[in-house]
């Protein structure tokens, strides 16, 4: 498995380098926005571990900039900002995962492993060959969503999260529950993950997001997918 990490920190790259490495991960350093980018869009790259503070080209540009060339690979967002708004922003553009420094290196590892085992696919049940509702059509196994015949360009952790509204049929579902499968773990996870990337799927795939037809709101339990 190839970990690309974008970090400008000699310190802290060395370190992520090393722990990742003892764990089996070829790991290859970029120190600024720009060659950080020029390298996930050129390498074949299976995660990306991204901070935000960059020279040259930050990491929400970096990060905007990877989406909209299609680079699919799960990005573990890695800043010394706590706010809420910086996560907010940061899963908006299609980050997968947040880390907070001083961060402890077993968590990173352990949020790494499980970026990448949702990269395979490797949970939850096979769905048919193209899943519809509305005006979408879903194909699981190449992981493309198509409005109305458009393609439409989900982050990694948006469509893992369609996959498992689709999953329950119908069906509601917590916010603890998504966050157990789409995410894997539950510790340090922020309460308002779920909503935020709901909110895009619904922005994207919504006629309108405000009143959602599909992607439904169940008061004091979760969300569910109508069809």
């Amino acid at each position: 498995m190839n970990i690309l990490v974008i970090e400008d920190n000699e310190d802290v790259a060395f370190g992520l380098r090393t722990a990742l490495e003892n764990e089996g991960f070829a790991v290859s350093i970029a120190a600024d926005g720009t060659t950080g980018l020029a390298r996930a869009t050129a390498d074949d790259v299976d995660l990306i571990i991204l901070d935000l503070m960059l020279p040259r080209m930050d990491g929400y540009r970096v990060l905007r900039s990877l989406r909209g060339a299609g680079v699919e690979a799960p990005v573990l967002v890695l800043t010394a900002k706590g706010e809420e708004v910086n996560k907010v922003q940061a899963f908006a553009l299609g980050g997968d995962d947040y880390v907070t420094k001083p961060f402890g290196v077993l968590e990173l590892i352990a949020r790494v492993k499980a970026l990448l085992r949702r990269a395979r696919g490797t949970n939850g049940p096979a769905l048919p060959a193209v899943e519809r509702f509305g005006e979408i059509e879903v194909n699981p196994a190449s992981r493309t969503v198509y409005r109305a015949g458009q393609l439409v360009a989900l982050a990694p952790r948006e469509f893992d999260l369609l996959m498992a509204l689709l999953r329950r049929q119908g069906a509601a579902v917590s916010r603890a529950d998504l966050l157990n499968e789409v995410w894997q773990y539950q510790a340090g996870v922020l309460s308002r993950t779920v909503d935020i990337h709901i909110a895009e799927l619904r922005r994207k795939l919504e006629e309108d997001p405000a009143q959602p037809r599909h992607i439904r709101t169940v008061w004091k339990v979760g969300y569910r997918l109508d069809r």
